[in-house]
């Protein structure tokens, strides 16, 4: 059977919705469509029995107690709740200080958590944002060089979400725990990926979303801690009440119960599925990176993903290399910010140069992703990079041994 195109290898932005989560979800649409906080009827209780569910779904797959699940509407509220409920709830002024408290997190986070910690700043609370190496690592010694008294919160994400790079959260867990400061952790590309235990894991506030999981898009959860310490938070929306006053608004019951239900999926299919997409990614990037020279593979060479390639090409013009792979659903390392097209901070953040940044492409492959499909993949990369190699007088140079660095280019 021929292959059919183009071939979705674009799982870390979204994921489809597995047909089992469809088929759990279809019901509260129609006859169970009671309001949950309805208390007073069958059609109200028969809703809310759907939301238990899944917040028990959700709380097994994290290691967590059922209370400590707030739905929310993805992981973009998740980080905003957690990071500013906290900020405000926490603050504190030490004596001779005009600051409200100081918050560490870094540089390769997604946006959801960068630009909630930049507001906060403009509000008058300090941040530190750390740097990785060229690995895009953030170590707990990274954590413990930047703590000051002040300090009231650590946001780190646990897997980057355009590198893969897993960071050393457990320790810097503990180290936060030891100090007695709150810690934050986006697991949007890690949770029902990699296994979770927040107990374990020294995790106080966790975020994720459904649609990285195979379920619908719109919903997530935030963990919140209820011992040792309790984490209180200020909401960022009130109302109703809903969801232990954290969160407020008639909860979304059809994309809850979504959410639970890919929760529990993941649960029972990660270990499975982890292993078959190592296997799969190791194939895409050797097959890449034996055929064609001056290409690297972004990221920690170990601590990574199962799901996550991201691949740099040396002499290949960025938009130029996305134009010629478009049978191939994925994405490029060019931000498309306003009308310019910026290279992606992640990148540039690990020391890449421009050049390399722009021609890098991000393959993230799914639970339904194939061997076919990967070597289709590799076939068209490596004969979309040699075809625009061949149009640049650079690789030409590259080749005959002239180190580029060292010309001095003339100007006009």
């Amino acid at each position: 059977m021929a292959l059919k195109t183009p071939v979705y290898m674009d799982h870390a932005a979204t994921t489809p919705c597995d047909p089992r989560v469809v088929e759990a979800m279809l019901p509260f649409f129609t006859t169970t469509f009671g309001n949950p906080g309805s208390r007073n009827h069958s059609f109200g209780w028969d809703a809310e029995a759907g939301v238990d569910r899944a917040r028990g779904q959700v709380a097994s797959l994290l290691g967590a107690d059922e209370k400590e699940i707030i739905f929310t509407s993805g992981a973009t509220e998740s980080n905003n709740l957690a990071i500013r409920g906290a900020a405000a709830m926490y603050e504190k002024k030490p004596a001779g200080q005009t600051g409200r408290g100081h918050i560490i997190t870094s540089l390769i986070e997604h946006k959801a958590v960068l630009d909630p910690v930049k507001r906060l700043q403009k509000e008058g609370f300090d941040a530190t944002f750390l740097e990785p190496g060229p690995d895009g690592l953030i170590t707990a010694d990274m954590v413990r060089h930047a703590l000051r008294d002040d300090t009231i919160l650590v946001s780190i994400m646990w897997a980057n979400n355009e590198i893969g790079t897993i960071n050393d959260i457990p320790p810097i867990g503990a180290l936060c725990h030891e100090k007695g400061i709150l810690f934050h952790t986006d697991a949007t590309q890690w949770a029902g990926k990699m296994p979770v235990h927040v107990e374990r894991d020294n995790v106080d506030l966790l975020s994720m979303s459904g649609h990285k999981i195979y379920g619908p898009k719109g919903v997530g959860a935030l963990y919140v801690r209820r011992r040792k310490p309790r984490v209180r938070l200020t909401p960022l929306v009130d109302g109703g009440g809903q969801e232990r006053g954290f969160r407020s608004g008639t909860l979304n019951v059809t994309g809850i119960v979504g959410l639970g239900k890919a929760c529990e999926i993941a649960q029972a299919e990660m270990d499975h599925d982890a292993h078959r997409l190592l296997e799969l990614r190791t194939r895409l990037e050797k097959g890449v990176t034996a055929r064609l020279d001056s290409c690297q593979v972004n990221g920690h060479p170990t601590k990574r993903l199962p799901h996550i390639a991201n691949i740099s090409f040396g002499f290949v013009e960025g938009e130029g290399l996305m134009m010629a792979v478009k049978e191939i659903a994925c994405s490029s390392g060019s931000a498309c910010t306003s009308a310019s097209l910026e290279p992606s901070y992640v990148l540039k953040a690990l020391d890449l140069s421009d050049e390399l940044a722009h021609s890098s492409l991000r393959l993230s492959l799914g639970k339904w992703t194939t061997a076919e499909q990967v070597d289709y993949a590799i076939e068209k990369i490596v004969a979309a990079v040699r075809k625009l190699r061949e149009m640049s007088p650079l690789y030409d140079m590259h080749k005959e041994g002239i180190d580029l660095s060292k010309v001095e280019w003339g100007h006009h």
